[in-house]
């Protein structure tokens, strides 16, 4: 009898770690298809994946042993190339997981954010255009060096100067650090993603590269329409009013919510529009369709 526990046990046990392994490589491969979901190296990896696959059966099938080793010896090729394709979504999440969301600067001060809201606002009714990004943890000093350096206290009338019309420096992005306006002028990535609406122009798309390669969050006035979004962590929040915008900026500077998932979650269900990909893609008008300029 005691053997026949003792068996019986063992057996449990056997299959219990089997399913716990495949639960947790199940997990992994499921989560890494939500993250790059949505991006051209998606289908690339897509694509990879099915002929190293295809090629592995033929070659167990019809024991083809010269093939089997050519694909065990590429292998270590395969997976150096893989680290080049998804290169932006690996530093993406490597930026994620070393980095923390809490501030060590000026604009944890509630007038920071009221300022801000100010001349976003200011801006928008002005039908001026404007590509604001607001430095975290991770440095920006890469992207600030591909416009013209200011070093100037924050202010709104300088925003204004800056993004009037008619000035050099309105089509770049300014990078703002503390309470200093560090450039202007400045060049951001554009997004990857090919699941955005066509509507969405070339500065909402630099605003949503930047956020999806640092923990930056950018503020953009759309010059066509005067819609203001939010983009941060690959997510942009878009046409969003006055007091829908300083509560969002104040819960991302000033941690005021403890879960912000919650207020995502709420975001879609007000619109009913899905999460595609790594980001999400919110707008707080269903009058306002899809459209927000450039």
């Amino acid at each position: 009898m005691k053997a026949l526990f003792s068996g019986m046990f063992g057996m449990f046990h056997e299959y219990w770690t089997s399913g716990m392994e495949i639960l947790i490589i199940a997990s992994i491969l499921y989560y890494i298809y939500l993250y790059l979901r949505g991006t051209h190296g998606a289908r690339i990896l897509i694509g990879v994946a099915l002929v190293f696959l295809t090629l592995s059966f033929i070659s167990q099938v019809l024991d083809l042993a010269v093939l089997g080793w050519l694909l065990r010896s590429f292998s270590v090729f395969l997976a150096i190339a893989l680290v080049v394709i998804f290169q932006p979504e690996l530093r993406r999440a490597l930026n994620e997981l070393g980095s923390h969301r809490f501030f060590t600067t000026a604009l944890q001060r509630r007038e920071a954010v009221e300022e801000l809201t100010d001349a976003v606002f200011d801006l928008s009714s002005k039908g001026f255009g404007a590509l604001i990004a607001l430095e975290r943890d991770i440095s920006l000093k890469p992207f600030s060096e591909s416009g013209v350096e200011l070093d100037a206290e924050f202010s709104k009338e300088l925003l204004l100067t800056i993004f009037h019309p008619k000035t050099v420096l309105h089509d770049g992005g300014v990078i703002v650090r503390g309470e200093r306006i560090v450039a202007a002028g400045c060049i951001f990535p554009l997004t990857q993603r090919d699941d955005l609406d066509r509507a969405i122009g070339l500065r909402h798309r630099a605003g949503l590269g930047l956020s999806e390669e640092s923990d930056t969050i950018v503020l953009i006035v759309s010059e066509e329409s005067g819609q203001v979004s939010i983009c941060h962590s690959g997510v942009i929040e878009r046409n969003l009013n006055v007091e829908r915008f300083s509560k969002r900026l104040s819960q991302l500077l000033l941690l005021e919510e403890n879960n912000a998932t919650n207020s995502f979650t709420q975001l879609e269900g007000e619109t009913g529009l899905p999460a595609p990909g790594r980001g999400r893609l919110v707008s707080h008008s269903s009058k306002s369709g899809s459209s927000s300029g450039a």
